[in-house]
């Protein structure tokens, strides 16, 4: 007889499922965070029980020292970027045996009442998704604390502190050579949140490329964003109502990409035989909008996952006395042609 495979590893986005929650929900009951009602904390359970859900408590190298608690503190506007890259790690997490908890803030007191919450908690290391990965405050606070960071997707990487990133640059000099080639020559950019360094690197690998194809972009067709759906629609209002208008505009990230479209429907105009939108990250909302957006895939599930085990690593290392050079991890990305870009109309 051939023989049985082992049953497939039951993860804790299988529970999140099967309970009809967020992996964020599933994974506080998990890890039994006060803060979920009773009937949420009830249908979760009773899916821990039907689908035989046990946490990999043994956790390889961390077995004998007991389960990494990892804090997430988080202050990011886009909830679809927010979800994908809460996936990656609650899933990491889940198979190395790590509890994560996770810690929403805004402004700088919020920060320093979220960071102290997650030290009372007794967390081994914190990750710092955008904008905070950018906040020298934060991580400053952090490493005064004695607590190890990973910060996820900042341009600018501090040697100290261990990151995972994609090349924003190259990513965005690639979807400005694809509108180029399209025979674009008047086109718009939404900028992201100026203070966020890969919307600083976007914008720059916008301009250089506009550059060296021998075209001056006006001051008009840069508008700020800060990566929110409604920074989108005003910023693309503004570039809509240039004449000229833009034969195509260029969004920061997907979230005001689809803004950009809702306003150009708005206004009647075809995309793309009228105008052509383009985005940044590739998150799940892409594919929901009509027509499917053109963007830079940004691998943020992969990169959730990448972060947990960054994190994991400099755990292991400090429980085992261990000092050495935080890791810094480039991933891949890729440009995704759908239906939102064509060339202008003549």
């Amino acid at each position: 007889m051939p023989e049985r495979k082992p049953p497939a590893t039951v993860t804790i986005l299988d529970v999140a499922r099967h309970a009809g929650v967020s992996a964020m929900t599933a994974s506080r009951v998990i890890n039994g965070n006060p803060r979920v009602g009773a009937e949420l904390r009830e249908r979760v359970q009773a899916s821990v029980h039907a689908l035989g859900y046990h946490p990999n408590l043994a956790g390889r190298s961390l077995r004998t020292r007991g389960t990494a608690r990892i804090g997430v503190l988080y202050s990011n506007p886009s909830a679809a970027y927010l979800n994908e890259l809460m996936l990656g790690m609650l899933e990491q997490s889940s198979l190395s045996g790590a509890q994560v908890l996770v810690e929403k803030c805004s402004g700088l007191q919020s920060q320093r009442a979220a960071v102290q919450r997650l030290v009372e908690a007794g967390v081994d290391g914190v990750i710092v998704p955008p904008p905070l990965c950018d906040s020298a405050q934060t991580i400053g606070d952090l490493d005064q604390r004695g607590i190890p960071v990973v910060a996820v997707a900042t341009a600018t990487p501090l040697p100290e502190v261990a990151s995972v990133r994609i090349d924003d640059y190259a990513g965005a000099r690639a979807m400005a050579r694809h509108l180029l080639e399209l025979g674009h020559t008047r086109i718009g950019f939404i900028e992201g949140d100026p203070k966020h360094t890969p919307a600083q690197l976007r914008k720059q690998a916008f301009l250089d490329t506009m550059a060296e194809a021998g075209i001056e972009v006006p001051a008009t067709h840069m508008v700020v964003g800060m990566f929110t759906y409604r920074s989108g629609l005003e910023a693309a209002r503004q570039l809509l109502a240039l004449e000229p208008r833009p034969t195509a505009i260029f969004c920061s990230n997907d979230d005001m990409a689809a803004a950009a479209m809702a306003m150009a429907h708005g206004m009647g105009l075809r995309i793309p035989d009228e105008l052509s939108i383009v985005g940044f990250d590739d998150t799940p909302m892409a594919t929901t909008l009509w027509p499917e957006l053109t963007t830079i895939r940004q691998p943020v599930t992969a990169m959730g996952k990448a972060a947990i085990a960054l994190m994991l690593e400099r755990i292991r290392d400090r429980r085992e006395g261990r000092e050495r050079t935080p890791r810094h991890q480039v991933m891949k990305f890729s440009l995704v042609k759908r239906q939102s870009a064509s060339a202008p109309a003549r």
